[in-house]
């Protein structure tokens, strides 16, 4: 496999991934990125958290779907976060109701 092969794989991947974040985002209610991952979800819940003088973060996230390319099930009942970075989190605006 071509050096090629692999970047256009690569961008492939991306791709769909793009897709089918675009397809996903209207069932979730927030929108959580740490410096490690990108996620929707439906619940989130954010403690800070300190021990020792460091403060960190821990978030749960319950019915959410995780931006990583590499992951074949991005669903999940629900994820774990701890960091010590910044978190952001941001509230989705529903649609109204289209009728077709």
């Amino acid at each position: 496999m071509s050096a090629e092969d692999l970047e256009n794989y690569e961008t492939e991947l991306e791709l769909d991934l793009y897709r089918e974040y675009r397809d996903v985002v209207s069932l979730f209610s927030y929108v959580v990125e740490t410096e490690r991952r990108f996620y929707l979800a439906n619940n989130v819940d954010v403690q800070v958290r300190s021990t020792g003088g460091e403060v960190f973060f821990e978030l749960t996230l319950t019915d959410a779907w995780v931006w990583d390319v590499y992951r074949s099930a991005r669903f999940v009942k629900s994820v774990r976060v701890v960091t010590f970075k910044d978190v952001n989190v941001e509230e989705l605006a529903k649609r109204e109701l289209e009728v077709p």
